[in-house]
């Protein structure tokens, strides 16, 4: 069946996209055999990202030394994971072998890595931010790498100090560095990592507002796709495949009916029909940084309790979007969103909006800080949020609407435009 929603968003198609719409994707179920129109007719992206350059991440070395110097703090320890991406450039993945990349407050950062990883390791120091230099500690299999890495320590005078620990490092990692040497104190490496990551200048702002434009284009193409007898993973299978045709990889969580009022969905099965409330949630990732998008509608027409909530929704998000700005506490943000929902019969407090307000978002989905009762850090210019109240109803459904929150000298901006009803999400 080919809804008129449907049939307008093709309307738009050129003939030659329409003459590609036949290539058969094996992933999808029986109702959905090739690409749609709408998913055939996009292109690659045409905004042309920058990449962060050795200069940007030496700034950023630099930083953490300040933040080291007002928190105390000797030493950084990171493996694999973001803020190493963040700091160094160096893409690396984690395993039950250390390999650990070290900035102290003074002296030259160092390295410490299997010694079949030496070649590699060097690879990827090549074009980083240390161009004073790095010493690359190794190890082979049957040597103790904590002791390798306290000796890094021991070579630039820390031997009683204070250790910073990123905050992704595991366990077994920190316990090894804590029981080789007892005489170091071991603390956490937040205040430094998100003293950095938490403000983001325009290079970085940019690449996200890329990957939001992105993840929109592929959701607004994928919603002139879905129809009636799509399962849950056929429309997931949409959102990948639009994302790829813009040329990034992307995806995202779909939920139908009643699973719409689980924030993070079920894994029962789920079908589209007439009159089903779908919504999605996901987002891409352009040089490293993440876009995070949620966007509800229906197919075919809402109810009127359906329309209710969406529209106390879209006020509760423009209230928080309104009251952001530089020194305003982050919890105050999630109060003005939570006002609207409360007033409008949904409260008290988690009782339908369940979850806070938002998470800061940049290389990670999900960072610091957080939009959340309790939290009085101030807002500053250069923070960015997803800014997602939510609204459900057990057993019925649930509205979400996200974009991408960005606090300015002025106040706050979104990266994408508002979803202005459930029947035009995309207007």
């Amino acid at each position: 069946m080919w809804s008129r929603r449907r049939f307008l968003g093709l309307g738009a198609l050129t003939a030659g996209a329409a003459a590609t719409a036949g290539c058969v994707v094996t992933r999808l179920s029986e109702p959905v055999k090739s690409i749609p129109a709408s998913i055939a007719a996009l292109e690659p992206f045409p905004d042309e990202p920058v990449p962060i350059s050795a200069d940007e991440r030496r700034v950023r070395v630099e930083k953490a030394r300040r933040l080291m110097t007002e928190h105390g703090i000797d030493a950084l320890l990171m493996t694999g994971g973001t803020s190493l991406v963040y700091f160094t450039g160096v893409r690396w993945g984690l395993s039950e072998r250390l390999f650990a990349v070290t900035i102290p407050r003074e002296g030259r950062p160092f390295v410490v890595t299997p010694a079949f990883e030496e070649d590699r390791t060097r690879e990827q120091l090549e074009s980083g931010p240390f161009a004073d230099g790095v010493d690359v500690l190794i190890w082979q299999e049957d040597d103790d790498p904590y002791r390798v890495f306290v000796g890094g320590l021991q070579a630039r005078g820390i031997v009683t100090g204070t250790l910073g620990i990123e905050e992704t490092v595991r366990h077994v990692f920190s316990a090894g560095i804590a029981q080789t040497a007892p005489a170091l104190t071991l603390t956490s490496g937040t205040p430094v990592t998100a003293g950095c990551r938490a403000r983001k200048d325009a290079h970085e702002i940019e690449l996200m507002r890329i990957a939001s434009a992105v993840t929109l284009a592929a959701y607004k193409a994928v919603y002139h796709a879905i129809d009636e007898g799509m399962t849950r993973d056929d429309v997931r299978t949409l959102v990948s495949t639009a994302h790829e045709r813009l040329g990034y990889s992307g995806g995202a969580m779909v939920l139908v009916d009643a699973s719409s009022a689980l924030p993070h969905g079920t894994v029962k099965p789920q079908s589209i029909r007439e009159g089903s409330i779908v919504l999605i949630d996901g987002g891409c990732g352009v040089e490293g940084y993440r876009s995070d998008i949620s966007r509800t509608f229906v197919l075919g027409e809402p109810t009127d309790k359906m329309k209710k909530l969406f529209e106390i929704e879209f006020r509760a998000q423009t209230a928080a979007l309104e009251a952001a700005r530089p020194g305003l506490p982050c919890e105050a943000v999630d109060a003005a969103a939570r006002k609207v929902i409360d007033a409008a019969g949904y409260g008290p407090d988690y009782a339908y909006f369940t979850h806070r307000l938002g998470h800061g978002i940049g290389m990670d989905g999900h960072e610091w800080p957080y939009l959340v009762r309790g939290n009085k850090l101030p807002l500053a210019s250069g923070m960015t949020f997803s800014d997602e109240p939510g609204i459900y109803l057990p057993g019925e459904f649930g509205v979400r609407l996200e974009d991408e929150l960005v606090i300015s000298e002025e106040g706050a901006y979104l990266l994408t435009p508002q979803s202005p009803s459930l029947t035009d999400p995309f207007a």
